[in-house]
């Protein structure tokens, strides 16, 4: 397959060679402390959040041609922040103050009438080598004190990632936890009739911009799976003769083959520090877990039933794995250690259960549960307490974890619809989104933070 036949997204700029682009990222402060903690501040941790009113004025541009990046950039930011549940863009329309140098204070009195707890200032410049410098300052509106500022030089290109890289930032610095915006999706790309549906392995920025495809769709492509620490992917295809796992680097575009598995069943999946693979083999009637070294493609048996042992996920710590098995007569989640040996039952709901992915975090595994004819998206604890489910409907499936913990993307099939569509969910099961993709779309996986 020659790489000129595909649409395939352009290498990435990791995020410090992006931020190494000339000066460099730098933090702004107008001459005085800032407060040690911030007297405004998100609470994620309760069930019940109250998304933060924040007041994110257009970005000044340097010139009259950097106008209209500058307020794309601003939307963005907007958008994701938006769309995570936890803050509230304020309708410009109600701004009393125009602002228009980032440099100076604002009038806080005037973004405290319109109730902003929050706002965020900045501009965007062309240089004159051509590069891109984005620049941005959070404010305590209360207090009356900068929060965080921040710098950063890049190709004009790149001015999306650094739109996500603020956003990241601003969530950060209001949560006290890790952004997830600066992240990309794997996912398979579905069009044609639904009797002759061509599937290509598609990748695309989180909020669903950029997307670009991988493969051609000459084979079928299923369980696209991202490293946990690295910027690759693994994924199974099934053309002539046995199905093959490949390794996908998305920064070289480099495509390596793991191996052909006769019989195999479900996805492979990386361990945390992406040096093994772990997958399904179908054998006759059952299947079996099988972990591969990726340096010495040296395959190893991790359990030895007669029942169908599947979709297993690494815990964060690579210490224990989950799986779904139906060795106790319907599919339900078990867990065991990273070398195999004894299996412990986790769910004992209604239903059935398949699908779990250990949650970043390591507190949670997420599931897809089918029950009274439903298919819900449902979180529990590592020991199977504490289960809640998030949203169901005719059929979702496919949970994937934000890098973060706080977010899941899942793919859902409506009764008439046509096909898949992806979805996002926070763990309030609140605040559910409709990712956009270009045509149907099915079996996402969430990249870790671009580095």
């Amino acid at each position: 397959m020659r790489e000129n036949d595909l649409l395939v997204p352009r290498p990435l700029i990791t995020r410090r060679r992006l931020l190494a682009l000339g000066a460099g990222a730098g933090a702004l402060g107008l001459g005085w402390p800032r407060s040690a903690l911030a007297a405004v501040r998100v609470e994620i941790t309760s069930g019940d959040v109250q998304p933060m009113p924040i007041a994110i004025p257009d970005f000044v541009g340097g010139t009259p041609g950097d106008t209209e990046a500058a307020r794309s950039v601003t939307q963005i930011i907007a958008g994701d922040l938006k769309r995570s549940g936890l803050f509230a863009p304020i309708d410009p329309a109600a701004y009393i103050e125009k602002i228009v140098n980032t440099d100076a204070v604002p009038r806080f009195e005037d973004w405290r009438a319109i109730n902003a707890q929050a706002l965020l200032t900045g501009r965007l410049t062309r240089q004159p080598d051509g590069r891109l410098k984005g620049e941005f300052r959070l404010w305590d509106v209360f207090a009356g004190q900068q929060l965080t500022g921040q710098q950063y030089f890049t190709t004009p290109d790149m001015w999306r990632r650094v739109a996500h890289i603020i956003a990241d930032g601003v969530y950060e610095r209001l949560t006290g936890e890790k952004g997830y915006f600066d992240t990309r999706i794997v996912f398979v790309d579905e069009t044609g009739p639904k009797e002759r549906r061509i599937k290509r392995l598609a990748i695309m920025d989180q909020d669903g911009a950029n997307v670009g495809y991988i493969t051609r769709g000459d084979d079928l492509v299923l369980t696209p799976r991202f490293s946990t620490s690295d910027q690759v992917i693994t994924y199974m295809s099934y053309g002539q003769g046995d199905p093959k796992v490949y390794l996908y680097n998305t920064k070289t575009r480099q495509r390596d083959v793991v191996g052909n598995f006769p019989g195999m069943s479900f996805s492979p999946r990386f361990s945390p520090n992406g040096d093994m693979v772990i997958m399904s083999l179908q054998q006759g009637g059952n299947s079996n877990l099988f972990a591969m070294d990726l340096r010495s493609r040296a395959t190893t048996r991790l359990t030895d039933t007669a029942a169908i042992d599947t979709a297993p996920c690494y815990s964060p710590d690579g210490g224990r794995i989950c799986f779904e098995s139906d060795r106790g007569g319907r599919p339900q989640i078990y867990v065991m250690g990273r070398d195999g040996g004894p299996a412990q039952r986790v769910s004992f709901g209604e239903g059935s259960y398949s699908t779990p992915v250990w949650s970043p975090r390591g507190d949670a595994i997420a599931f897809t549960k089918q029950y009274q004819g439903q298919f819900a998206i449902g979180i529990m604890g590592i020991d199977g307490r504490n289960e809640r489910i998030l949203t169901s409907g005719f059929h979702n499936e496919g949970p994937t974890w934000a890098p973060n913990g706080r977010v899941l993307m899942f793919f859902r099939d409506n009764a008439g619809a046509g096909g898949p569509s992806l979805y996002t969910i926070d763990l309030t099961g609140r605040n559910e989104q409709k990712v956009p993709t270009p045509s149907f779309a099915s079996d996402p996986a969430w990249s870790p933070l671009l580095s």
